[in-house]
């Protein structure tokens, strides 16, 4: 019975050892339970960032996830290659009708600023009205009339004048 006693001491002491251990922080020095000692993102835990990106890769190779082979990164970089090309073709498309407008819009105003009465540009005239002064724009001859500009030409043998914008 002796023997039983020390026995179940020494049991009972071994393992009130194994769960007692020393702890600064606690109140009495004294704490059942210590501290886990891994540190989350150090290697071989497991939420470590390597452990993390090991196991994705795993995964995806086994279960053929979202894991890019060489031949699908090629190819969607040449999609992508390809979207850029079309975006940039219409942007200048974009661009050049843009400019046709802006073309358009100032043709507008500049036969809108012509004075009322007058001819149309392109318009053929056999005489010039009163009050006309030669003028050169750009190397080319011109006959200002009342801010309606007109150009020399020749019609067969007989001298015209045609209606221009400068």
């Amino acid at each position: 019975m002796r023997k039983f006693i020390k026995q179940s001491i020494t049991a009972t002491s071994f393992g009130l050892l194994m769960l007692i251990g020393a702890a600064p922080e606690a109140p009495l020095r004294v704490a059942l339970v210590q501290d886990a000692a891994a540190v989350i993102g150090r290697p071989l835990t497991p939420l470590s960032f390597a452990g993390v990106a090991r196991r994705t890769t795993r995964r995806a190779i086994v279960y053929g996830g979202a894991a890019y082979s060489t031949s699908t990164y090629s190819q969607q970089q040449a999609a992508t290659a390809q979207q850029q090309s079309a975006t940039a073709q219409q942007q200048a498309a974009v661009a050049q009708q843009q400019q046709a407008v802006a073309q358009q819009q100032a043709a507008t105003a500049a036969a809108q600023a012509r004075p009322a009465g007058a001819p149309p540009i392109g318009a053929v005239v056999s005489t010039l009205p009163k009050g006309c002064v030669p003028t050169t724009i750009k190397g080319v001859q011109y006959q200002a009339c009342d801010g309606v500009y007109y150009r020399a030409a020749f019609q067969g043998d007989n001298l015209v004048y045609v209606v221009a914008e400068p």
